[in-house]
């Protein structure tokens, strides 16, 4: 499994690469905003993309609409601290497949990941 990790905070991508690493997935690509992730995901493919809420430069919901534009299946499930309502009715009517609120376990992101992506390969 590949994966697209966007956390503008070195520190949460350590953490979730840690969560990550202990469901054998090690194909973790790394992005510190939007702007790189976008970058990023243009030049390779990936199975899966985990994405900050607030980030600078450009927020997790841009980059989701941005990477709908591009690709209309790719799972992409939205990291995020702020569980509102409101929000999270936004980021489904642009397109998100799910969302996690942190902090989160190995075992809650594992369930997010076996129901959006097939293979474990």
């Amino acid at each position: 499994m590949k994966v697209l990790l966007v956390d503008d905070s070195g520190t949460m991508r350590t953490i979730q690469k840690r969560c990550l690493s202990k469901l054998g997935i090690e194909d973790v690509t790394e992005a510190e905003d939007g702007v790189q992730a976008l970058e990023i995901f243009q030049a390779s493919t990936f199975d899966i993309v985990l994405s900050d809420w607030n980030m600078p430069n450009m927020d997790g919901l841009q980059l989701l609409k941005e990477i709908r534009q591009r690709n209309k299946d790719i799972p992409v499930i939205m990291i995020t601290t702020e569980a509102e309502r409101a929000r999270v009715v936004t980021a489904i009517q642009a397109g998100v497949s799910d969302y996690l609120v942190k902090p989160f376990t190995p075992d809650s992101l594992k369930s997010k990941l076996e129901r959006w992506v097939t293979s474990n390969a």
